[in-house]
Parts: C-alpha cells; sequence; structure tokens
C-alpha cells in the first residue's frame, strides 16, 4: 500500500493527514489518544476499492498540539477544512469510538458531503452522559509521571487494569503505536475524551439524514445499548462482529473492512 502523508494549515493550525487508494472517498477517524497510525491496518483493507484519508486529531499523531479544549465540532469542521484542501467534495465518513462522534458530526452539520457512515464501536449510553473525564476510563490505568505526562503501559498491565479498551489479542505492533500516540498527545491527550463527553450523541444521530452502518464487537461493553441507540437513527442497521471487542478497526480490520465495503458499495 502506497501511503502519502501530509499536512494541511486549518483554524486549529496544521492537521496531519494519511491517504492511499484510489476510488469513491472515505475519512477515517480515530479514537482517543491514538491516531491515524492505528488505522494503517483498516486503511490497508479498504485502499483496493477507496481512496482512504485518515487524519490526526489537532492534539494528536502529528497534528499540532491546542491548548484550549477542542469540541467534536471543532474536530469536524477541521475535518471539511481537510476535504477541502484535498479537493473531496464527498465523502462516506467512518469511526471508532470518539471517531464516531466526529463522523456523527460531519454527516449530521454537513449532509450535502457525506454519502454514507460507518460508526465503529459508539460509545452510546442512554440518558445524560456523566462529563469530566472519570466517566468511563479511569485515570489510574493510564498512568503518568509526576508532572502528568504519560508513561508507556506493557501489555500485560493493559490486558490486567483495562482490558475493556484493549483488543482481544494485542500484539507488540498494537502497544508500541499505543504508546507512541500517547506520548505525542503528551498532557493533551484527554482532549479528544473531554470533547465526546461534552457532545450531545443523540441530537448528533438524529440529525444524519444518511444510510448508516452501526459495526459493534460482541464483548464491546456498550453493545448492550444498541437498541435505543439505533432508535435515534434514520436509515441504520446494526452488525456485531463475533469474538471482538475494542480497537476493533485495528484487530478486526478485515472484517471491518469488508463489511464496511459492502455497505458503502450497495446503490
Amino acid at each position: 500500500m502506497d501511503i502519502q502523508r501530509g499536512l494541511v494549515r486549518t483554524r486549529l493550525g496544521h492537521v496531519h493527514y494519511r491517504k492511499a487508494g484510489a476510488g469513491p472517498n472515505i475519512m477515517l477517524f480515530h479514537i482517543n489518544q491514538q491516531s491515524s497510525a492505528l488505522m494503517l491496518e483498516l486503511m490497508a483493507a479498504l485502499a483496493p476499492r477507496f481512496q482512504v484519508v485518515a487524519m490526526d486529531y489537532p492534539g494528536y499523531g502529528h497534528s499540532d498540539h491546542v491548548e484550549s479544549q477542542p469540541t467534536i465540532q471543532d474536530y469536524a469542521g477541521v475535518a471539511v477544512e481537510l476535504m477541502d484542501a484535498l479537493g473531496i467534495r464527498k465523502t462516506h465518513v467512518m469511526g471508532e469510538a470518539v471517531g464516531t462522534f466526529v463522523a456523527t458530526e460531519i454527516a449530521g452539520a454537513h449532509p450535502d458531503r457525506v454519502e454514507k457512515a460507518v460508526l465503529v464501536n459508539c460509545p452510546y449510553v442512554p440518558g445524560k452522559r456523566p462529563k469530566g473525564t472519570g466517566g468511563d476510563v479511569d485515570h489510574a490505568v493510564r498512568p503518568t509521571d509526576p508532572s502528568g505526562f504519560p508513561v508507556t503501559r506493557t501489555i500485560d498491565f493493559v490486558l490486567a487494569n483495562d482490558p475493556e479498551h484493549s483488543p482481544m489479542n494485542p500484539t507488540q505492533s498494537w502497544m508500541d503505536r499505543i504508546n507512541t500516540a500517547q506520548i505525542e498527545a503528551g498532557r493533551n491527550r484527554w482532549q479528544a475524551l473531554e470533547a465526546l463527553h461534552l457532545y450531545d450523541l443523540p441530537r448528533g444521530l438524529e440529525r444524519i439524514t444518511c444510510p448508516v452502518l452501526m459495526l459493534t464487537g460482541e464483548n464491546f461493553y456498550f453493545v448492550q445499548h444498541r437498541e435505543p441507540m439505533l432508535k435515534h437513527l434514520r436509515d441504520a442497521r446494526m452488525q456485531v462482529i463475533p469474538g471482538a471487542r475494542f480497537c476493533m478497526t485495528w484487530e478486526r480490520a478485515e472484517d471491518v473492512g469488508a463489511a464496511a465495503t459492502a455497505f458503502l458499495s450497495e446503490t
């Protein structure tokens, strides 16, 4: 797979992206405290049929850091600026976890720019989501040094202390990229999760008019809320990936890519 990389100047500084493939466009949006480097396997699965663009949110990966707290609307706006810079008029959107919020906002706020949406492991909770990073991610499982800068973790530590936010069978390659992404984000690594907590997901889902495919891992802990989540969407279907959990776009990239390709290729 031939990957092009670049930077685009946006309202929130330079944003880094990876691009591969040719065909209909699809934009990929990553999980909190990660970067587009965790999308390489999924890009490889999609690139034979699509032109795939995976961006790093401001503050993550190789994008510029921002000191003020961004919102999901900010991330979506920057993604549209990236689309404009790359000459992408219309696209499919796809994300996992926090990435589903960004894809949701783009589809709802810019319906003329989005063909279809694929939301992977959408962290939907019925009712009002608690504010603050203490919600569904415990700071204790994301250790820091005394200055608040993230420190690296081992696979054993993650599986023992935070299996809900890991694949079923993480490899050293995955762990190395996770550690790298957290160091790249530094003390700002909670920004995307704070943005998630501030976003009205039910309202965002209700604004979407394009077809939506919801993909969720059988062992992902939000799978229990899939039925009430679907009620917020006009044209949606749900597919559960057996034996999958978090970081499904990495561990089960071929399965996710195949399901997405089938859905996006429908006329």
